[in-house]
């Protein structure tokens, strides 16, 4: 974890300022400063955008009464999506624009789920018999409103 860590706080910046000093030559320092700044531009109103709709599914999802899994990892890849378009970079703008395509991040979603799986063990447990020897009573429970209580007899 920490060479991975390592790994994207140095090597990622790294290739970033190396793929902007190629593309301001290929195309001058002016065009790629632009470059930057329009995508960031650009990457932000779409982070917007697709955040307000993911937003939209997930409050449908909630009010039915369901769990919007998908809905939430989504969300995520946007925040990630939205925080790579506005750093200057064009690596990271790749990065962005892909969380953003929905196709796209539907692939990104679908692989993280299975990581999240493949990191989750269940297991049961098997409730023991229970004798009448034990001295166990089997009972029930019903939440009583505290109108009901004054009127519920004494056992």
């Amino acid at each position: 974890m920490l060479l991975r860590l390592l790994i994207l706080l140095t090597v990622v910046p790294l290739i970033e300022l190396w793929l902007l000093i190629e593309v301001g030559q290929l195309i001058g320092v002016g065009y790629t400063l632009l470059l930057v700044v329009l995508t960031g531009i650009v990457g932000a109103a779409m982070a917007r955008r697709e955040g307000m709709r993911v937003f939209g599914h997930v409050k449908v999802e909630l009010n039915a009464g369901r769990l919007p899994a998908d809905g939430m990892i989504d969300a995520l890849l946007i925040l990630i999506a939205g925080a790579l378009l506005v750093t200057p970079g064009i690596l990271t703008d790749i990065v962005g624009f892909i969380f953003l395509a929905a196709p796209l991040r539907r692939l990104v979603r679908e692989y993280l789920k299975k990581r999240f799986r493949s990191g989750i063990r269940i297991t049961h447990i098997r409730t023991p018999h229970v004798s009448e020897q034990d001295g166990l009573i089997d009972t029930e429970a019903h939440q009583v409103d505290d109108d009901d209580a004054s009127n519920t007899p004494s056992p």
